[in-house]
């Protein structure tokens, strides 16, 4: 240990070891999709920091890890990207140099920390890790993507958890459980407080699992819904050609609707009457109506958007929602003026899409209510809470990620409609042109198989309709508001902390000294 805390001395390898060390929760998601590693993957970034020498060696190591974590999420970005990635995970590796210095403070290699200050890091690193993702779920900051709870997308008592306080809840709890692991392996005197909270972390599951409500599917009945995939096809004329005949396997299967994916039609069907015709037609012979995703320059008004619109027998039904959130640099460019760089070293947006006034909730079908999200828009938690909240019976996303085929970016997509599912209680359907594809029920279990990113067809899939309000929905972002409470007791209490320090150092330690020209009155004097 001294051998490494010498190596460590070096200001650029202990850089090189925080980013590292900030990469490593990573692995918990999918591709690779190690759940379990999730609960251990922040220790050695505790561990690293809580040595720093210094506060500020402790912020630095916070945002070094910081800039590991967002590289390592957003790898696959490189290719378009370039050195803009970079940036992007160095501006953002910034929001972790606050927790560092919390991690520091509260667990730090001086002394040993006391049973109190052990219990307090259980309490306030996680709800620090919180304000971090809330911070960096604005959307010109790239949005929620890569939220640590996340990773808890195939685990069902998580899901459960979920419904209660959304991934929010399962990020803090996984914190905790990491903030308890590296107390157990570097201050075994402090071990009680680090087994309490592993213990109150297991009982807060147990209680979800037992007590939570599940959805209620009784009586609701299942939709028929089927997803249209083309898979790699350059071109709009070409893809709507392979759409269109994908689709007519559908003939004669008594479907409820149809999901084509974002960017499935690159005309606007006012100026193309021909396409909007094809369209009809096919919901004729299907049966059902067609949810499709228009990417282009609308007749009515200047800009390009990207709309799903409702297509039905008789053609486009008036159904229509604009995407509201855009992907920063791939659909548009945050303070253009300063940053339209980016186009010139990447596939940085060419021009700013335009974005919608609100969500919609559709009505397909006899009965069937649709809430419509573009890409993006699923790693936003409220997004689909507040369809669940507007009466959808179905959230239904419609993705792309054709830029990212080769890449962990499509399975991570995916993997994002069990949590939406499970926090709204409403089942999800993640449509793509080039998968990954996936259905999940109201409680986030997977419906059917995925269709993969080698696929060009379609699948029906039997999807439960389900009815209730999940604890998610009805008090939404909870865990984030208890944790900026905490947060704010915290600076409080440090506040008058150093008060009182200030006073104690400016304090005199005894009476003042006397000079042998001093003396006592006396009487008479």
């Amino acid at each position: 240990m001294k051998t490494l805390g010498h190596w460590l001395t070096s200001p650029r390898r202990r850089t090189a070891v925080a980013a590292l060390a900030g990469a490593l929760p990573v692995a918990a998601f999918p591709g690779p999709a190690l759940w379990w590693w999730a609960y251990l993957a922040l220790v050695p970034w505790i561990l690293l920091i809580r040595s720093a020498p210094t506060f500020r060696r402790a912020a630095y190591d916070g945002w070094s890890g910081g800039f590991g974590f967002m590289l390592a999420m957003h790898h696959w970005l490189l290719p378009d990207l370039h050195v803009f990635t970079l940036v992007i995970a160095v501006l953002l590796g910034g929001l972790w140099a606050p927790w560092g210095w919390l991690v520091r403070r509260l667990l730090a290699d001086e002394g040993v920390p006391t049973r109190g200050r052990v219990l307090c890091a259980l309490l306030v690193l996680p709800s620090g890790w919180l304000a971090v993702e809330l911070v960096r779920s604005w959307q010109a900051l790239g949005g929620p993507w890569g939220m640590l709870g996340a990773s808890q997308w195939q685990v069902q008592p998580a899901l459960r958890l979920a419904s209660v306080g959304g991934v929010w809840l399962l990020s803090f709890l996984v914190v905790a459980v990491n903030v308890a692991a590296a107390v157990l392996i570097a201050l075994p005197a402090s071990r009680a407080p680090a087994v309490a909270g592993l213990v109150a972390t297991a009982a807060t599951a147990s209680a979800a699992w037992i007590w939570t409500p599940r959805p209620d599917g009784e009586g609701q009945g299942e939709a028929r819904i089927a997803v249209v995939q083309p898979g790699m096809i350059d071109g709009p004329d070409l893809r709507f050609d392979r759409e269109e005949q994908v689709t007519r396997r559908l003939i004669g299967q008594d479907v409820d609707l149809i999901v084509w994916g974002e960017s499935s039609v690159g005309y606007d069907l006012a100026e193309r009457p021909d396409l909007a015709e094809r369209l009809a037609t096919l919901s004729r012979a299907t049966g059902a109506d067609i949810l499709v995703n228009v990417d282009a320059r609308r007749s009515d008004r200047p800009g390009i958007y990207k709309s799903s619109i409702l297509v039905g027998p008789a053609g486009p039904t008036g159904d229509r929602y604009d995407k509201m959130r855009l992907v920063p640099f791939g659909e548009y460019i945050p303070a253009r003026s300063l940053l339209g760089w980016a186009t010139s070293v990447g596939k940085a947006a060419g021009e700013d899409r335009r974005r919608g006034a609100g969500q919609v909730v559709m009505h397909a079908g006899p009965g069937l209510r649709v809430g419509p999200m573009v890409c993006f828009e699923t790693a936003f938690p409220d997004m689909s809470r507040r369809l669940a909240e507007d009466g959808a019976d179905v959230l239904v996303a419609q993705s792309s990620t054709s830029s990212f085929q080769h890449s962990w970016a499509p399975a991570q997509h995916a993997s994002l409609g069990a949590l939406r599912a499970a926090e709204t209680g409403r089942p999800f359907v993640h449509a793509t042109l080039t998968g990954v594809s996936a259905v999940y029920d109201a409680s986030g279990r997977r419906v059917g198989s995925w269709l993969g990113t080698q696929a060009s067809t379609t699948a029906v899939y039997e999807v439960p309709l389900a009815d209730g309000v999940t604890p998610y929905v009805r008090y939404g972002d909870w865990p984030v508001h208890l944790a900026l409470l905490v947060l704010a007791a915290t600076a409080l209490s440090e506040g008058a902390r150093t008060v009182r320090l200030r006073r104690t150092a400016a304090a005199p330690l005894g009476p003042p000294a006397r000079t042998v020209h001093e003396s006592p009155a006396r009487p008479g004097h």
